[in-house]
């Protein structure tokens, strides 16, 4: 017998807080300062980091320090496939769960207005806006997916969105984790001033997105207005 939408959504909340608590309890990023084991090495060693990289994501590990992690541990290139494979992986985990189990019992609840514009640009414009999201990351990795999930995005635009999406930044995360031990060179000041120039513009498109957003709440509200009085005065003429 098929589980309720109720007892699905209880079943993620349960995995993500098992997620979030392993991610305290076992503290992934501390490959940042252990080093990589010394029986992985080559193609296999940067194989096992991506689909750890995957998983980590889904349990909530923030990207910024898995990349840091992949250019430190395996260079820049190396380090930049495992990386982005791990970001595709770990977005389509996410995007998984959340369509299996959350879709139906979160959708009664995508009311007010930035929920609905959001749910709306998602459903309609989903692979420019998460196109947008990604290179601009103003919105948390994982709460994007699940946002997406939520929404009647389809799964193949969501991760090709995502892959080309997390390029630039991924690369400028990998090339400063590989480049740690000299912060004076060119290639990590490069890097470091490409995220901050990035967070920045994220902010900017935010907050332009924020009224972007309202006007088209706003406008559908109008919209529905003006379908409420049409129908509401043929009644009042019969009368």
């Amino acid at each position: 017998m098929l589980l309720s939408p109720k007892a699905r959504l209880t079943y993620l909340a349960v995995i993500l807080l098992s997620a979030g608590v392993s991610v305290l309890l076992f503290e992934p990023q501390r490959l940042l300062s252990a080093g990589w084991p010394p029986q992985l090495s080559g193609a296999g060693a940067v194989l096992v980091f991506g689909l750890a990289y995957g998983v980590c994501t889904a349990a909530l590990v923030p990207r910024p320090i898995l990349n840091l992690a992949a250019g430190a541990l395996f260079g820049t290139q190396a380090g930049f496939a495992a990386a982005l494979g791990g970001t595709v992986l770990g977005a389509g985990l996410s995007f998984a769960l959340g369509r299996a189990l959350g879709q139906e019992a979160l959708r009664p609840y995508v009311r007010g207005r930035w929920l609905e514009a959001a749910d709306g640009q998602l459903s309609r414009h989903g692979f420019r806006s998460m196109l947008a999201i990604r290179l601009f990351p103003g919105m948390p990795f994982v709460v994007a997916n699940y946002a997406a999930a939520v929404s009647r995005m389809r799964c193949l635009p969501f991760l090709l969105a995502t892959a080309l999406g997390s390029v630039p930044n991924t690369v400028a995360y990998v090339v400063a984790g590989s480049r740690a031990t000299s912060p004076t060179s060119p290639a990590f000041l490069i890097s470091t001033g490409f995220i901050v120039v990035s967070a920045l513009v994220a902010a900017v498109v935010g907050w332009r997105k924020r009224h972007h957003l309202r006007g088209a709440v706003k406008a559908s509200r109008a919209i529905e207005a003006a379908g409420t009085v049409q129908a509401v005065e043929p009644a009042a003429a019969g009368r």
